[in-house]
């Protein structure tokens, strides 16, 4: 991770619990595992919404989707560094709406277990549904006596949450579909360059990457990328 932004948030963490400096923060934490869940917390970033940056998710649905779809009528997708699951059921929500005959696996992975068992559970405020149609709205989530959305069986039927660190685990390849949105901006450049080149030895020859809209890759084509649209690869 970038170093300035990493300690800031660790020596959050050492005032709050008390501890003495990084040694005996370190200490603390290979000792406590409640301490570890915090420090997986508070350095892991769980921001998302639904069809976060509408305009980018169109161009998914109008142009990106129906390019793969065109001899293809089964889609494997990777939805990494996921968080709370928006991301993966949001493109889900899309392909049941826009894409019905078209069968797909969704993979969506995140390194910290508390967001992916929120993920899993599928209940969210209306804050983070914004960007969802009434349309949508109605037809894949059902409001509870909270007044929070649940999202409909339909839309997770086809999403398989698991953990996994984009440093330190291997990829599967034959994605049609990557998305990694907004999680690349917290690595050094070294390490951007690492796992653009594992992401792009995922995918499937003609396969898309999708990037967040804060987020360009420098020198693609020598990771062996051509931009097709604004924000895919």
């Amino acid at each position: 991770y970038k170093e300035t932004q990493l300690k800031r948030r660790i020596e959050s963490l050492i005032n709050s619990c008390g501890a003495k400096g990084y040694r005996d923060y370190f200490h603390l934490l290979d000792k406590d595992s409640h301490q570890r869940e915090r420090f997986f917390d508070k350095i892991t970033i769980n921001v998302s919404e639904f069809f976060r940056n509408e305009d980018i998710f169109e161009a998914l649905e109008k142009d990106v989707i129906p390019d793969l779809c065109r001899g293809n009528r089964h889609l494997k997708i990777w939805s990494a560094a996921c968080s709370n699951g928006a991301e993966p059921y949001s493109i889900a929500i899309i392909l049941n709406d826009s894409f019905p005959s078209v069968e797909y696996i969704i993979h969506a992975t995140d390194i910290d277990s508390n967001i992916l068992r929120i993920a899993q559970e599928g209940v969210y405020d209306e804050r983070v549904l914004k960007g969802v149609s009434k349309e949508r709205l109605r037809k894949y989530f059902v409001k509870d006596g909270s007044g929070k959305y649940r999202v409909t069986p339909e839309v997770k039927e086809n999403v398989r949450f698991r953990k996994h660190d984009l440093l330190e685990e291997g990829f599967e390849r034959n994605y049609d579909l990557i998305v990694c949105r907004n999680v690349m901006i917290y690595f050094t450049r070294e390490t951007q360059n690492v796992l653009y080149r594992k992401l792009y030895d995922s995918l499937k020859d003609g396969g898309i990457l999708f990037v967040g809209a804060t987020e360009n890759i420098m020198q693609y084509r020598d990771f062996g990328f051509e931009k097709v649209y604004r924000w895919f690869y």
